[in-house]
């Protein structure tokens, strides 16, 4: 028996395109998190209202899962230092976190913290979507760096 396609599935297919939004409005958010140190209650209070589902610069964003949304944004927030060490530990010798432009770090963090907290969500799923978003970012190469440690931070934090 064949399975059925999800993406042909019009709710799932909605479903994924909101979580695609909540992700990149998620790295967006803990970048300026980063850069400025806007209380969490305030960065939320912004992307809600006035991000979020937002057309900005002629581009009209996806509607966004507002609860995934704010699951990766406090999640990051609350167990950074847990998410920096296991992005860490697969950072080739010499490299530090710190080392990283803090897009990639956004991007690394919101990824890890979904392949650590969301086993609801496949490692598979969870790579592939970051790996869209670094395309936002970045060119080709950096997509891969995304790809690449991702996948090796799945296999540690998912096994068994």
């Amino acid at each position: 028996m064949t399975r059925p396609n999800p993406r042909s599935n019009p709710r799932t297919a909605a479903r994924s395109k909101a979580r695609a939004a909540s992700r990149l409005g998620a790295v967006q958010a803990l970048y300026q998190h980063d850069m400025e140190q806007t209380p969490i209650a305030q960065l939320l209070h912004e992307f809600h209202n006035h991000r979020l589902g937002a057309e900005i610069e002629d581009a009209q964003y996806a509607e966004p899962d507002v609860d995934f949304f704010d699951d990766v944004v406090k999640g990051v927030l609350a167990r950074e230092g847990e998410i920096d060490a296991a992005i860490a530990a697969k950072l080739a010798t010499g490299w530090h976190l710190d080392r990283l432009d803090k897009p990639m770090k956004a991007i690394l963090r919101c990824g890890t913290y979904e392949l650590l907290a969301r086993a609801d969500v496949p490692t598979g799923a969870v790579i592939t979507e970051y790996v869209d978003v670094a395309h936002a970012f970045y060119d080709k190469r950096e997509a891969g760096f995304v790809n690449g440690l991702l996948d090796a931070i799945g296999k540690v934090v998912r096994a068994g």
